[in-house]
């Protein structure tokens, strides 16, 4: 069974049974997939409102505006849903590896899905822009963020899509570690600042599927 037919299985079992047996899948009923959106970040709930999770809650964003679920993939260390953006397919992937780890699971949905390395798109926290800052490029240096890294070595290039998020540079004092694993306080400017950049990325996905990478950064990089 290859991984498209065992997502296939799996959605359809995700959703109530019908009445009736369907022949097709629910996801027959979708545009087939022609963007793949990887939200970069680590699993466990000791992560998950840290700066470095900023692109899981990128994934999260979009599943609450398309109303869509995210289901296992059997062999894949991933999680995954699919939606449309208007007519254009759209698969929704956070890994369930640590971040470094993260091309483990791209490497082999990117292929399963037949989608080229410059229509996967990578959302990731960026210590050199701003707090709240968004911008898109394709290609470029990982600038030592392992899960760049991963996923440029599974898909053996480095011509993929970042959406990267900005968290800004530590306090004086303050490790870069530290700084990526905090979590802003609650009623902070910082904490307002990721939250808008958050909803911004996610404005910036469905840019690119509905009007391509040059559209989206001429839109994104004026806010």
């Amino acid at each position: 069974m290859s991984i498209l037919d065992a997502l296939k299985g799996l959605f359809r079992r995700s959703r109530t049974a019908p009445t009736k047996p369907k022949k097709e899948s629910v996801w027959d009923a979708l545009p087939a997939a022609q963007w793949m959106v990887v939200g970069l970040g680590n699993p466990g709930a000791k992560y998950a409102a840290t700066r470095h999770n900023i692109g899981y809650r990128v994934v999260d964003e979009l599943l609450r505006r398309h109303r869509e679920q995210l289901i296992g993939v059997p062999g894949v260390k991933a999680k995954v849903a699919r939606t449309g953006v208007d007519e254009h397919g759209v698969l929704l992937v956070r890994s369930a590896t640590y971040m470094n780890e993260t091309g483990l699971a791209v490497a082999p949905l990117a292929t399963s899905y037949a989608i080229p390395a410059d229509h996967v798109i990578a959302i990731h926290d960026e210590l050199d822009l701003p707090a709240g800052k968004v911008k898109i490029r394709i290609g470029g240096n990982e600038n030592g963020h392992n899960g760049l890294k991963s996923i440029s070595e599974k898909l053996g290039t480095r011509d993929y899509v970042r959406i990267r998020v900005g968290i800004g540079r530590p306090s004086d004092g303050q490790s870069v570690v530290d700084h990526v694993l905090g979590r802003p306080g609650d009623g902070s400017l910082a904490r307002e600042l990721l939250e808008d950049a958050v909803r911004t990325a996610a404005d910036a996905v469905e840019i690119i599927a509905r009007r391509g990478v040059p559209a989206a950064q001429n839109e994104i990089h004026g806010r």
